[in-house]
């Protein structure tokens, strides 16, 4: 019965990354009611507390952009590029990998490609270079970012085990950065020089390179408000990482049970929460950003179908993990413990078919808690949850192919020779090996 049930996850997956969008978590539903209903598998549980902190890191960085924010970030951005534009293939991934860093998404990329590629263009750099790798690093940073729905996933998972934020970021941060960079150098001399490319030439002679029109320029109360609401997320993400790193500074309260009185302190889950929904208030009141726009906008837009994915997926495995419990531990236990490598393969296969790092961690993670794998080796194979360049049909990867006018970034014919492959390889499976270097060191 279990390979029948696999089946049922398996075609569900399958049928609602094909659909897209929230279909992910909703075609979860409809397996649900077979493994419950039908098969007579416990219902598990969603993964509430991870949904939790996931809508208020969401919600704190939609008001940002509501108030100008992100705007704000990408003027930033085009004047950091235009400091060095000889060296954007190096220059590019970086300030990609701060900014999703800083807001905890990935979808800030969309702000920064146009600039990337009209930047790389002038220069004379073939834009597929940086655009490739600079979309690889904001994946890559998603696994690094204190705040990112898929860091959150896993330290909601491994915090009952005593695993503090600190453990994850000490690794996760110079691994994906390291493994960014070799990305980088990996496709420093990729393809031919724009002034030797026949297809940038033919579109040049065509007249098909259209200048990209500027941005409105910010200034007076709206400048004030965009700089201020960039202000208020970032303090609101330092001080996660501060709750992190130093947990004295989250307060205690008084719990009386059974006629006894004990001192608790507020855990990290609930601590994350209440900062970052304090922030998307404070954006609210004092930088004017807007409830209408705060919902509208592309990260509420993005963060509602990762919510309503994890919620749907997590459950999905909660329900057939617990049911199956005892054979899958002992099935594939000693190969796992015996070659933890394997397991990384498996969240970078699970990776490409859920397009999400979160849904990844919370579908398969649980699985190598129970198999006892160790929270050093589930933090150094997290950066493996960033797959999902390998199909080329993830949004960020599709919006960089529109943003170059030179045609250099693309899709190949055999459609898995893309322009993504060989700096997503190269990053993700660096940041693994590093991130193992570094357990040896730090456990």
């Amino acid at each position: 019965m279990m390979w029948l049930e696999l089946l049922v996850v398996l075609v569900c997956i399958f049928v609602g990354a094909r659909l897209g969008g929230i279909a992910l978590g909703t075609v979860a539903g409809i397996g649900l009611v077979v493994l419950v209903f039908l098969f007579g598998l416990p219902p598990g549980m969603p993964p509430r507390t991870v949904l939790g902190m996931i809508l208020a890191v969401i919600t704190a960085a939609a008001t940002m952009q509501a108030a100008g924010g992100l705007d704000y970030l990408v003027v930033i951005a085009d004047r950091m590029l235009r400091i060095w534009p000889a060296g954007i293939t190096l220059v590019a991934p970086v300030i990609a990998y701060v900014f999703t860093f800083a807001a905890g998404t990935g979808h800030i990329i969309y702000a920064l490609l146009p600039v990337i590629a009209e930047v790389s263009r002038k220069a004379g750099v073939r834009p597929e270079r940086p655009l490739s790798i600079a979309t690889i690093a904001s994946q890559q940073a998603i696994t690094a970012s204190p705040i990112s729905a898929a860091t959150v996933a896993l330290l909601g998972l491994l915090a009952p085990a005593g695993v503090p934020l600190q453990s994850i970021l000490l690794i996760c941060i110079p691994s994906t950065l390291l493994g960014s960079l070799l990305g980088a150098v990996a496709v420093m001399w990729k393809g031919p020089e724009l002034k030797d490319d026949p297809i940038y030439q033919d579109r040049l002679a065509r007249g098909l390179i259209e200048e990209p029109a500027l941005g409105a320029i910010m200034e007076g109360k709206n400048l004030m408000c965009a700089r201020g609401s960039v202000i208020t997320f970032l303090v609101a993400a330092a001080l996660v990482v501060g709750l992190g790193l130093f947990p004295r500074m989250r307060p205690t309260y008084p719990v009386s049970a059974a006629g006894q009185e004990s001192v608790e302190q507020v855990e990290m889950a609930p601590a994350i929460m209440i900062v970052m929904l304090a922030a998307a208030g404070i954006n609210m009141l004092v930088f004017e950003a807007s409830p209408v726009k705060t919902v509208k906008g592309s990260i509420m837009n993005a963060g509602m179908v990762a919510m309503i994915s994890i919620a749907g997926l997590g459950w999905l495995g909660s329900s057939f993990f617990e049911g199956n419990r005892s054979f899958i531990i002992h099935s594939i236990s000693r190969m796992v413990q015996l070659h933890s490598w394997v397991f990384a393969v498996g969240l970078f296969a699970l990776s490409v078919l859920l397009a999400s790092q979160a849904a990844t961690v919370v579908t398969l993670m649980p699985v190598g808690i129970a198999l006892g794998l160790g929270s050093p080796v589930l933090i150094a194979v997290f950066p493996a949850v960033n797959g999902y360049f390998f199909l080329p049909t993830y949004a960020t990867l599709l919006a960089a192919i529109s943003f170059d006018q030179t045609g250099s970034t693309h899709i190949g014919k055999y459609i898995l020779n893309h322009s993504f492959m060989i700096p997503g390889i190269v990053a993700t499976v660096s940041s693994v090996v590093i991130g193992f270097l570094i357990t040896k060191v730090v456990f």
